[in-house]
């Protein structure tokens, strides 16, 4: 007698987020974690929402069609600036950029966006979800050592809610999973098309 197996699916995250594919490969085990080159992601002035869904929409416009996989994740995540939703803040660019973002976040609460869209079936959905972090008053000692634990290399805002900064920061309202790089109505549709794959 034989076994049918489930036919998994062949899931590309389009991203080098370590923190994103963490996310992912617990509930696509044959997950490609690779990210794209080249892609534009600079966007027009605008609230940060529209800012950080253009620059997702730019990825997926970066994929060829005809890839072979039955499911394509793009994403990108921006902080809006504490004192208006108008401004972003992205990633540091050294040391010295991360202390700056990490110095303003200090004692306040912020927005996280993220914008992820989601391949599958011949087309395109995008999600784009908010949630409110809150960081304590950072130390100067505290602050020296976020940013020489290099935690804040390639993550926007200079942190990650899930690593050093867990120490000192809160979400206050929305997914984690939004902080961390996917849109919590993203990963939502994700974990439905994960059980029924």
């Amino acid at each position: 007698m034989s076994t049918v197996w489930p036919i998994m699916l062949r899931v590309w995250l389009a991203s080098g987020s370590s923190r994103r594919g963490k996310m992912l490969e617990e509930i696509f085990p044959n997950l490609v974690c690779q990210a794209l080159e080249g892609v534009d992601e600079s966007a027009e002035p605008a609230e940060v929402s529209q800012q950080v869904l253009e620059i997702a929409k730019k990825k997926s416009q970066a994929i060829e069609k005809n890839i072979d996989f039955d499911l394509i994740i793009v994403s990108d995540t921006m902080l809006a600036d504490p004192d208006t939703d108008d401004a972003s803040i992205g990633k540091p660019t050294d040391e010295v950029d991360a202390a700056m973002m990490l110095h303003r976040l200090s004692g306040r609460r912020h927005r996280v966006w993220s914008s992820t869209g989601i391949y599958f079936s011949g087309s395109w959905n995008f999600f784009t979800d908010c949630a409110i972090v809150e960081i304590k008053q950072l130390s100067d000692e505290e602050l020296v050592e976020l940013v020489l634990s290099k935690s804040w290399e390639g993550k926007a805002g200079g942190y990650d809610l899930a690593g050093e900064m867990s120490k000192y920061a809160k979400l206050v309202d929305g997914d984690e999973s939004t902080v961390l790089g996917i849109a919590g109505s993203a990963m939502e549709l994700l974990n439905e098309l994960a059980i029924n794959s």
